[in-house]
């Protein structure tokens, strides 16, 4: 668990709520504590480190932390700053750790939302594959539209370096 990662830092009143993937810990008690955490707090914040509908995990779909957050957001009557994926921040900060441009860089995953409809809005390229936890409705998303769809991440980028080399 990532509570070890944390022993080093000082205690206090929280001044904030964070809210990542924890898989199986996410559970009744865990959510009502950061529910009664941001209600208690004179100015309530929650970070989200992703706002995705749902990752597949051992062959089956289960609920991502954007469900989570949607949760707590309705309950406590605030919005999450979202930190990852489909995050602008995010994909900016990835393009500038590797030097790249916006224009210079396609993100190819597997969610519709977070993945393709994330790197578009920040002004990349993005593609779906039918990987992962996809699924075949996400071809028929009423407002994000991949550059392309392919079958797996070989198919990708061999599409990828097909277009690149006719620009």
């Amino acid at each position: 668990m990532i509570e070890g990662e944390f022993k080093e830092l000082k205690t206090g009143p929280p001044t904030c709520v964070v809210l990542g993937d924890a898989d199986e810990a996410f559970s009744f008690a865990n959510m009502n504590e950061a529910f009664t955490t941001l209600m208690n707090m004179e100015d309530p914040k929650l970070f989200s480190l992703g706002y995705g509908k749902y990752y597949k995990h051992k062959g089956k779909l289960q609920l991502d932390v954007g469900a989570f957050a949607s949760a707590l957001e309705f309950a406590c009557d605030i919005k999450s700053e979202v930190i990852g994926k489909p995050s602008p921040l995010f994909f900016g900060t990835a393009l500038s750790d590797i030097g790249i441009t916006a224009k210079e860089a396609v993100m190819v995953g597997d969610d519709i939302v977070s993945d393709v409809g994330g790197a578009q809005k920040s002004g990349l390229r993005g593609v779906l594959v039918r990987t992962g936890k996809y699924t075949p409705k996400c071809e028929d998303h009423p407002s994000v539209k991949p550059h392309f769809i392919a079958n797996n991440l070989l198919e990708a980028v061999e599409m990828i370096i097909q277009v690149q080399s006719k620009e």
